[in-house]
């Protein structure tokens, strides 16, 4: 979406705001059916006057208010750019989050990115967190081995965490998923119920099954439930099991599943080229881990997965790196407080079929890093360096990089005898045609014509955006390492990506816009509107990273990038893996897996899914915890309003929270009636519930308490 900027308002005059739609995004996608989505905004914002005419939306009238609605609209797009519908729910959830970011409520999270975060595409059906804290529990599950998913009927609990267990299933990250309940509620008894065990115990767990047919082919389900590859069971016959797993592998052609890999297929190596597969074995069920690296980059693999890898004693005595066992690292992966395992990285950049890009890749890189792509004006390009000014022009033909003022410079078509006046200027059109033009710091990206082409044209790119938006960092007795930072999270994917390719590491964190000391613009200070990614990078000796001189200059003065290492950080249980191993032609038999790894075989992650955990017992809990919690990813998932255990018997789930709060690798992810997804009724019973049981002490069931314990002193 283009904006126009903002005047500032006078004191009398209200505030206004202009958007433009591009057309590529059919109005309909933003104001929605019938004007349904707009609705939605008047009614939020009714001091704001919202306009529409053609694809362009003006909004005027409270600083504040126009402010919001200029937010909103930016989400919006960033959404719709990604190819997901806006609906009247998801318009209402993101004002409710900049409203709350306003009022100093709000996380480092936006609304864009809740939205935009896909779990799992399930015929015709894509299921995403709808709220920051659904959002929070997805990435919960991501992060930690165990987690445990707390809140009210309708919050989406199960259903995220069942959408991350078949994620995992499809995409090979885990060969088996178990998903169980505690076989006791409303005061039911299996001993009272007519039929076999399965019969007795299939009404408890129905909504399991129901879930699994939402997100898989119905006619799958008994075959994978007859091979082991899911297992539904009540909690007291649970077996220490684990799950199904795949991982991608780097191929010409892009990332595959080594699942899909055959016999003459391509996978890159660890010299940067394709090597083909030889063989591919199915290995059957092993114990699977998660190795991470300190980079924050990780794969899965058996413990009897081999990997190369060398110490600090090695390197030192001048010996060849050793071959080890996952399982053989487990347990020794210091040595006085540092990392004893150092990983191979990549000898050359990996050599991607080079194809034809429209825009010389270093002026793509400059233009992302520093141009001006609004679509409302000429292109533009800022910089206090008249040699990147220079640069810029030599590698456009047809374009004049033309001094303004300052630090600004415009990019005017050079005109032909005979040229038209209307004819389009030649970085305009390119810049459509990548679909980068309109953009802004926030949203900009490199395409992926540029991204998976030849180590030539990646690294191009890679020193147009360093040379405009990075810089060589020296320290102290140590080599110059280069940092990059932006606005935009998918160009820092991107930076990261590029680096990675070429054989470097990234590391990344944000810095956020709240509290930065405001930066300068002719003389006056400009407030941060967002976040920056700061992205921290080593690059090969051999890898040239800036082609401006004063740049370059001082890098190899610092010595240069020094030698990029990876070291493994963790290696942690992740439960058991229908796993498959390929042999490849390469002489060190490594090949590429996710985050640019080198490896002998890769496996993904494993999950167990306890549910209704509020009636479990505490003994349950320790049992289910300590049998399987060492080997599986586990998600717990209940309501500790809404206990049927037995008068007397403690919830295993409130215990738990005393007993494990603050506990490493453990969360707690709490939802609330914000974060139902049901009908919006259900939301303000629950409300209301919570409300009368405040007033009125009967929390959790305090009154049943309080009468059973004077019941037992009358009898005493």
């Amino acid at each position: 979406m283009t904006q126009t900027p903002t005047a500032q308002p006078s004191a009398q005059g209200p505030a206004r705001a202009h958007f433009t739609v591009p057309a590529k995004h059919p109005m309909v996608t933003v104001l929605g059916s019938g004007d349904a989505l707009l609705r939605v905004i008047e009614e939020a914002f009714p001091a704001a006057d919202i306009h529409v005419r053609g694809n362009e939306i003006s909004a005027v009238g409270d600083r504040e208010e126009v402010a919001l609605v200029q937010r909103l609209f930016d989400e919006m797009m960033l959404v719709l750019r990604t190819g997901q519908p806006m609906t009247e729910d998801a318009v209402e959830r993101s004002i409710a989050m900049l409203r709350a970011s306003e009022n100093g409520e709000g996380a480092e999270e936006t609304p864009a990115e809740v939205l935009t975060q896909n779990i799992l595409s399930s015929r015709g059906r894509t299921i995403r967190p709808k709220t920051l804290n659904q959002k929070r529990y997805v990435d919960a599950i991501d992060k930690h081995t165990i987690v445990f998913g707390i809140g009210p009927a309708g919050t989406g609990k199960t259903y995220l965490a069942m959408a991350k267990a078949v994620q995992a299933l499809q995409s090979k990250q885990v060969n088996r998923i178990i998903l169980t309940r505690p076989a006791v509620e409303a005061g039911e008894r299996l001993g009272f119920l007519p039929g076999t065990l399965y019969e007795k115990i299939d009404p408890y767990l129905r909504p399991l099954y129901d879930a699994l047919h939402d997100m898989l082919d119905p006619d799958s389900i008994p075959r994978l439930m007859a091979a082991g590859t899911i297992e539904v069971a009540p909690l007291a016959y649970m077996r220490g099991r684990a799950q199904p797993v795949f991982t991608n592998v780097l191929t010409p052609d892009g990332w595959r599943p080594i699942g899909d890999l055959q016999v003459g297929d391509l996978v890159m190596g660890s010299n940067g080229e394709p090597t083909p597969v030889l063989g591919v074995y199915p290995q059957g069920e092993k114990d699977v881990y998660r190795v991470s690296a300190q980079d924050g980059s990780w794969t899965l693999c058996c413990g009897e997965h081999l990997w190369t890898v060398r110490t600090a004693s090695d390197k030192r005595r001048d010996r060849p790196w050793r071959v080890l066992e996952t399982q053989d690292m487990i347990g020794n992966l210091r040595a006085a407080h540092a990392r004893r395992y150092e990983l191979p990285m990549l000898t050359a950049p990996v050599e991607f079929p080079e194809c034809e890009v429209p825009m010389d890749p270093y002026a793509l890189g400059l233009l992302l890093g520093d141009g001006c792509l609004t679509g409302s004006t000429t292109p533009s390009f800022a910089t206090e360096d008249p040699e990147l000014a220079h640069l810029l022009e030599a590698a456009l033909p047809g374009v004049s990089v033309r001094h303004k003022r300052g630090p600004d410079y415009v990019l005017n078509r050079v005109k032909s005898p005979g040229d038209v006046v209307t004819m389009e200027n030649p970085v305009s059109r390119v810049m459509r045609e990548l679909e980068l033009m309109p953009s802004r710091s926030h949203n900009k990206y490199v395409p992926d014509s540029y991204l998976y082409n030849s180590s030539a044209v990646r690294l191009a790119v890679l020193q147009g955006l360093l040379d405009s938006d990075g810089g060589p960092v020296t320290q102290k007795d140590r080599t110059c390492r280069i940092q990059f930072t932006t606005t935009s999270i998918l160009l820092r994917d991107d930076v990261i990506s590029l680096v990675q390719s070429l054989g470097g590491v990234a590391y990344t964190r944000r810095r956020t816009a709240e509290g930065r000391e405001p930066g300068l613009a002719n003389g006056r200070p400009v407030e941060h509107r967002r976040d920056a990614h700061v992205v921290d990078i080593r690059l090969p000796e051999d890898i040239e990273p800036f082609r401006l001189a004063r740049k370059a200059e001082k890098y190899h003065e610092a010595g240069g990038g020094g030698r990029p290492m990876r070291f493994i950080d963790s290696i942690e249980p992740a439960g058991r893996e229908e796993t498959v191993c390929i042999q490849v032609a390469a002489e060190d038999s490594l090949y590429v897996t996710q985050d640019y790894l080198l490896t002998h075989n890769t496996l993904n992650d494993a999950f167990i899914i306890l549910d209704e955990a509020q009636n479990t017992s505490p003994e349950q809990m320790k049992m289910f915890l300590t049998r399987l919690g060492f080997d599986s990813k586990i998600v717990i998932t209940g309501d500790v309003t809404q206990v049927d255990l037995p008068t007397g018997t403690k919830s295993g789930l409130r215990q738990v929270q005393e007993i494990l709060e603050g506990v490493e690798d453990v969360n707690f992810s709490r939802l609330t009636s914000h974060d139902v997804v049901r009908h919006k009724l259900v939301g303000r019973i629950v409300d209301a519930y919570e409300k009368y049981d405040t007033e009125h002490g009967t929390e959790n069931g305090t009154h049943k308490g309080r009468r059973d314990r004077a019941r037992d002193t009358k009898r005493k």
